[in-house]
């Protein structure tokens, strides 16, 4: 399955909610495996992004389904980016005319 990696950072409504936040993951959690992907890292960050999920997903649609759900809320700001593996990017840049 394709890999994303989404930035996310806490909106006022999700910061003043911060004591939710476990149980809003344990629900994303939820929605993904609904969709068919799977959560493959969870991180909590210091900078410019307060989390980072690392997840698979079968389709990009899955994936904009799964981060429109999580923006819905209210609680979370995302930005997702499709991830290809080492084994892809050599593929990709062979391929290279």
């Amino acid at each position: 399955m394709p890999t994303y990696i989404s930035l996310l950072t806490y909106t006022d409504q999700g910061i003043r909610n911060i004591k939710d936040s476990p149980k809003r993951l344990d629900a994303a959690k939820q929605l993904l495996k609904s969709l068919g992907g799977e959560f493959k890292g969870f991180y909590l960050t210091l900078g410019q992004y307060d989390l980072i999920l690392i997840v698979e997903a079968p389709s990009d649609e899955a994936v904009v389904k799964f981060t429109l759900g999580l923006g819905s809320a209210g609680n979370v700001r995302t930005t997702t980016l499709k991830a290809f593996p080492e084994a892809e990017y050599r593929k990709v840049v062979q391929g290279l005319p």
